[in-house]
């Protein structure tokens, strides 16, 4: 029964790998996933919606680089601003209980991010009734660049009277209700759990280090090459190996992401995605060093402490205030973990059972690795901005 199993897993195991690998690929050599930021507020005694979008983002649509140089312009972009309005309209609705308010236009500029050039728009909210701006009886719907990126994500922050909160819009949920009153800590908690399962199962850099950090865990280390070491028998020796490498990734980026939330330190984000690259790369060869590889656990906490960073970005980006701050820090991070603890589950078994295989070996280990290192590399180029 036990070879039956080593069949079909190892059937499995080839088209799962690939899928992975080009899920990886396909950001790398095209675009990847971004944010937009909106805030709605209260401004002179009138209500201003702010959109933030990325002007490469802009430029999946529009196909604004002229010049062909890789970069968007300002004055690439200033051209075509009344059509660029208009499609952020039909994109973005704000609705009190009867009708949709209106979206008056105030001002459009560019504005840096430190990812980059932003298109930036206000708008006068105005609603047929004032009550429902009064009452919080409004509703924001998001649909931009979900079309062209569907790991695309809208993060809305609300600071009216009487109602402050944060949401996270996506093509699952593109609409968020705008309630009077402080939103319940438990349904912030909620969300942001959530949040952090879904950023670590999108976050293919993170999946990729923590793979290459498990691969050789069914393995026991010896003098000859990776690829005949031989197979560990009892299944705890493993175990304990994969939980050093999760418990080591897990306070490290626990760390630095709440060093980063509280404002103690905060690297550029050019830099920590770029270090991150770095990290896949670093895991991925260490594979094939054998004998001569570093300890898995110790990468694990140096690395987690920059991924830690890349986690943070996504909450310092929502600006929330400092209670539901907190507990947005401590729902992501849960749900981070409970993402991180469904990939080992995935993988463990596939590789418990595999582990006698040269396939296991040669194909998984010393072919996936090879593949990561290369994935990592591309990334690095790219985030380097050669």
């Amino acid at each position: 029964m036990s070879s039956l199993f080593r069949r079909m897993a190892q059937r499995l195991a080839l088209p799962a790998l690939f899928a992975l690998l080009a899920g990886a690929a396909a950001p790398a050599f095209a675009h990847s996933s971004s944010n937009a930021y909106l805030s709605l507020s209260q401004r002179d005694n009138a209500l201003v919606l702010r959109t933030d979008i990325n002007l490469r983002d802009v430029d999946l649509i529009f196909d604004l680089d002229d010049n062909r140089d890789g970069q968007v312009s300002w004055g690439e972009t200033a051209t075509r601003i009344e059509e660029l309005k208009a499609w952020m309209q039909q994109g973005i609705t704000v609705r009190g209980t009867s009708a949709a308010c209106e979206l008056r236009p105030l001002d459009v500029m560019a504005s840096p991010h430190s990812d980059g050039y932003y298109l930036s728009a206000e708008w006068n909210v105005a609603c047929a009734d004032p009550e429902d701006v009064a009452a919080g009886r409004l509703t924001l719907k998001y649909s931009l660049i979900f079309d062209q990126d569907n790991l695309h994500r809208g993060l809305l922050k609300v600071e009216l009277p009487g109602a402050t909160s944060s949401a996270i819009l996506s093509p699952d949920r593109p609409e968020a209700a705008l309630q009077a009153g402080e939103v319940s800590g438990w349904s912030v908690l909620k969300r942001y759990v959530v949040e952090g399962i879904w950023h670590i199962w999108i976050g293919i850099d993170h999946i990729l280090f923590l793979l290459s950090l498990l691969v050789l865990a069914p393995l026991v280390p010896s003098r000859q090459r990776v690829t005949s070491w031989p197979a560990v028998e009892n299944f705890r020796t493993s175990f304990m190996d994969v939980l050093a490498v999760v418990t080591a990734f897990t306070v490290a980026h626990s760390i630095t992401l709440v060093a980063s939330i509280v404002g103690w330190v905060n690297p550029p984000v050019h830099i920590i995605e770029s270090v991150i690259a770095l990290s896949v790369i670093l895991a991925a060869l260490n594979n094939l060093l054998g004998w001569f590889s570093l300890k898995r656990w110790r990468l694990a906490f140096v690395f987690g402490l920059i991924h830690g960073f890349g986690f943070a970005n996504v909450l310092l980006d929502l600006a929330l205030p400092a209670q539901q701050l907190a507990l947005a820090l401590g729902g992501f991070n849960v749900g981070v973990e409970l993402g991180q603890l469904a990939i080992v589950l995935a993988f463990l078994p596939v590789a418990w059972l595999l582990r006698h295989t040269a396939f296991y070996r040669w194909v998984v280990v010393a072919g996936g690795s090879l593949a990561i290192a290369v994935i990592g590399s591309i990334w690095l180029v790219q985030r380097l901005g050669f």
